[in-house]
């Protein structure tokens, strides 16, 4: 059953017991907390998103479908970081970003570009570092501001891949970035012994990022800095969980990137066959 038309639920806002029914919160006066009864369903959807189970599933199969896509260049040495690797006619395909697909207008590639790597050690060591920082992303600040950040600090990181010229660009390493740059503004702004041991280490962790994307060739360090500036601002804008709670704003915006990145994955699938 979708809509609960009967029974309590807490209030979006100030998470106050009230009626589902209720025209405004008796407790904060917010108007229509129970989204006409989708509220319930909203809230047990978020709180129960497994985003790190989700994006590690949708990296590995947009992974095989561009394998797939053009099998006979599977096995064609180009590089370390190719090993394993699909084609550019495949990723470009698929939602591969950067200067070229701004060019024509794929603006969409900003969010599937997100989701595609061009070998197994690019996605063995991404899906790593989303395994490794979402959980503490999520625990900081919640599951809705870790959608954001993680989709925003992405998106953000291609921007200005494509403002420096970058032509052709893929991974999710502008989005870890991202996270990256969320913990270290929790461990700066919450402060104490705690906020300045995770704020130690978070840093720690972005300067060797840094570093070696300078050392290796390939390494796409324009959409690295915009990440890690567009997770850092974003975190910065939305707080985290300790001073402020997940807003009623917050919740459907992260459904509207959830939204968004569907939609722009039905654009891939939609310029293949028209």
């Amino acid at each position: 059953m979708i809509r609960q038309k009967t029974g309590s639920m807490l209030c979006p806002d100030c998470n106050q017991l009230i009626s589902v029914n209720a025209e405004t919160c008796i407790h904060c006066g917010r108007r229509n907390p129970g989204m006409w009864g989708l509220m319930p369903m909203l809230r047990k959807f978020l709180g129960n998103f497994g985003f790190t189970e989700v994006v590690t599933a949708l990296c590995i199969i947009m992974y095989v479908i561009t394998l797939l896509f053009d099998p006979a260049t599977i096995f064609r040495p180009r590089g370390l970081l190719s090993i394993l690797g699909p084609s550019m006619r495949s990723l470009d395909a698929l939602g591969m970003t950067g200067a070229y697909a701004m060019q024509h207008g794929r603006w969409w590639t900003l969010i599937t570009a997100i989701y595609l790597h061009g070998g197994l050690i690019h996605i063995f060591f991404n899906l790593m570092w989303v395994r490794q920082l979402a959980p503490a992303v999520e625990e900081f600040f919640g599951v809705a501001r870790l959608i954001l950040i993680f989709t925003s600090s992405g998106i953000i990181g291609f921007i200005a891949s494509n403002f420096f010229g970058i032509p052709f660009t893929i991974g999710a390493s502008g989005s870890i970035f991202g996270l990256l740059g969320a913990v270290v503004y929790y461990g700066y702004s919450r402060g104490g012994e705690f906020g300045a041991a995770i704020f130690r280490q978070s840093l720690q962790w972005a300067l060797i990022g840094f570093a070696l994307g300078f050392f290796m060739s390939g390494i796409n360090n324009w959409a690295h800095g915009g990440g890690f500036a567009g997770g850092y601002l974003t975190a910065m804008l939305l707080g985290y969980s300790e001073r402020r709670a997940e807003t009623y704003a917050m919740k459907m915006a992260a459904l509207g990137a959830v939204g968004l990145t569907i939609f722009a994955f039905g654009m891939v699938v939609w310029n293949l066959f028209s």
